[in-house]
C-alpha cells in the first residue's frame, strides 16, 4: 500500500493521482465515513482553501462526495490553515479540511485535516484513509453541488477578532510594517489585522490570480521584502508563505531574521514574562547550533526534534514546552493554538519590540549564526553510522575537537543512497576539515 500522507497531509500535482477528481471524492467519501463511524452520527465539516486555481475544484469534488456520504460541509472560501482550524473548533465543526500546498508552486496543491484541538489526524486514521484509496473504494455517486460559504464573511471576521484578541492592549501607532503575502491566503487578513492595532501597512504581492501564489514571492524569495522595507523606511517586514502557517521577518535595514533568530528573541520574551514553561525550545535537528548556545547563555534549553512541524508539535505537548519551530518561520505556540500561524507569530514579534523599545535588528543581538558544511557521500548500502568502528570512532573525534561549541549531524537521504556528513562550528575552515575527512572515512567504508 503506498504511503499518501507525509508530515503534512496529502500534496502532489493538482489533477495527478492522488489529487485527481476521481480519488478525492474517494478521500471525502471515506473522510465522512470514518468519522461517522467514529462520532454515530453525521459530521460536521468546514473546508478552507488558499488562492491557486485547482482550490475551487478540489473543494467542489470534496464536498460533492462528502454531503452524499452524509456528512455536513461549508466552505471558509479563501482562509488560511490555521483560519480552518480555529473555524473547526469554535463553531461546532467536527474538522477542519485544508486545501492547500503551502509553500509549493501553483501546479501542486494538497489536502489535510485538522481535528478541533488543532491536531492533524493520527496515523491510523491516515491508513485508513490509503487503504480506502488503494482499493478504491465505491464511493456513492456524486453530482456536482453548489459549495456553502454562506458563513464565509462571519468566519473571517471571527478569525481576526481571534488573533487580535491575542493582544488586547497593544498599540502599533507609528510602526510601518511591509507584508508580502505571496499572492495567497493572507492577502485578505494581514492589512485588516495590523491596521487595527494602529500599524501604518504596505503590501507587496498581494494580487492573487490563482497561478501566482509563492511565485518569486513569500517567504521563499525574501529579496523583494528586503527592498520594500529599506525603499519605504519600514520598522520591519514579514513574509508569508502560501497558506499563511510560517513567517520570516527582515529588519529595518534589509537584513533576514530567520525562524531560528525568531525563536531567540520570541523566548526571551516569554521568559521574562514567566512564560517559558522549563525554560526549554522546541526546534529540529536542522536549527543552527548558534540558537543552542545563545539560549543556553540565558539558561534556556533547546530540545531538538526530527524535521517537520508534526514532530515540533509532538514534543512541545511532551515536554509541556511554550514554544517551538523551524528554520522555515514555522512557530508554534502550543499554549495558544496547536498549528502553527504566521500572523499569530507575527503578532507575537510585535509584542515582543514594543516590549523592549527596540529595533528588530537589536532584539536579535546576541544570536550568532555558526558557519555549516555539508557534504553528500555516495554509499552503496545504509548501515547505522554507529554500528560502523571506522565511522564511529571518526565522529566521536570530531564531536571531542568541537567540544560543546558546534555540531555535528550524520544522517542518510530519505531518498537516495546518499550519507549526510553537516558540522556546524565557529571556525568555517575548521569545519570544512571536519566534515571532509569524516566523508573520507565514510566513503572508504560504505561507498
Amino acid at each position: 500500500m503506498q504511503k499518501l500522507f507525509g508530515t503534512d497531509g496529502i500534496r502532489a500535482k493538482a489533477g495527478s493521482f492522488p489529487l485527481d477528481r476521481s480519488t478525492i471524492t474517494v478521500i471525502g467519501t471515506s473522510v465522512a465515513r470514518i468519522f461517522q463511524q467514529s462520532l454515530g452520527r453525521p459530521p460536521k465539516f468546514v473546508t478552507g482553501r488558499d488562492t491557486r486555481e485547482s482550490g475551487e475544484w478540489i473543494e467542489a469534488a470534496l464536498h460533492s462526495a462528502a454531503s452524499a456520504a452524509g456528512a455536513e460541509i461549508e466552505s471558509a472560501g479563501v482562509m488560511t490553515t490555521p483560519g480552518v482550524a480555529f473555524i473547526a473548533s469554535s463553531f461546532g465543526f467536527d474538522a477542519g479540511i485544508v486545501i492547500s500546498a503551502s509553500h509549493n508552486p501553483f501546479e501542486d496543491n494538497g489536502i489535510k485535516v485538522f481535528l478541533p484541538n488543532g491536531r492533524k489526524l493520527d496515523e491510523i486514521t491516515e491508513r485508513k484513509l490509503e487503504q480506502d484509496i488503494a482499493a478504491g473504494i465505491n464511493s456513492t455517486d456524486t453530482v456536482d453541488i453548489p459549495v456553502i460559504s454562506s458563513r464565509a464573511e462571519i468566519f473571517h471576521k471571527a478569525y481576526i477578532d481571534h488573533l487580535a484578541a491575542f493582544f488586547p492592549n497593544l498599540s502599533l501607532a507609528g510602526m510601518r510594517l511591509v507584508s508580502d503575502c505571496a499572492n495567497g491566503a493572507s492577502c485578505t487578513f494581514v492589512k485588516e489585522l495590523f491596521t487595527r492595532l494602529g500599524a501604518d501597512v504596505s503590501l507587496i504581492h498581494d494580487s492573487p490570480n490563482g497561478r501566482n501564489i509563492n511565485e518569486n514571492c513569500g517567504s521563499l524569495h525574501l529579496e523583494h521584502l528586503q527592498k520594500a522595507v529599506v525603499e519605504r523606511g519600514a520598522d520591519l517586514g514579514v513574509a508569508y508563505d502560501g497558506d499563511a502557517d510560517r513567517a520570516l521577518f527582515v529588519d529595518e535595514a534589509g537584513n533576514i531574521v530567520d525562524g531560528d533568530a525568531t525563536l531567540w528573541i520570541l523566548a526571551r520574551r516569554l521568559k521574562d514574562e514567566g512564560q517559558l514553561a522549563n525554560s526549554s525550545v522546541v526546534a529540529t535537528v536542522m536549527s543552527n547550533i548558534g540558537l543552542e548556545i545563545a539560549l543556553r547563555s540565558q539558561g534556556i534549553e533547546l530540545i531538538r526534534t526530527a524535521v517537520g512541524d508534526k514532530y515540533v508539535l509532538d514534543k512541545l505537548i511532551e515536554s509541556g514546552s511554550s514554544i517551538g519551530g523551524e528554520q522555515s518561520g514555522h512557530i508554534i505556540f502550543p499554549h495558544e493554538s496547536l498549528v502553527g500561524d504566521g500572523m499569530l507569530t507575527t503578532l507575537f514579534m510585535l509584542d515582543a519590540l514594543v516590549a523592549s523599545g527596540k529595533r528588530l535588528s537589536e532584539v536579535v543581538a546576541g544570536f550568532t549564526r555558526y558557519p555549516q558544511i555539508l557534504i553528500n557521500v555516495k554509499v552503496r548500502e545504509k548501515r547505522p553510522f554507529e554500528s560502523v568502528p571506522e565511522i564511529a570512532a571518526a565522529a566521536a573525534r570530531v564531536e571531542d575537537q568541537l567540544d560543546g561549541n558546534g555540531r555535528l549531524l550524520l544522517r542518510y537521504s530519505g531518498t537516495e543512497n546518499l550519507a549526510r556528513v553537516m558540522i556546524e562550528g565557529s571556525d568555517q575552515i575548521e569545519i570544512e576539515r571536519q566534515a571532509n575527512d569524516l566523508a573520507a572515512v565514510i566513503a572508504s567504508v560504505l561507498g
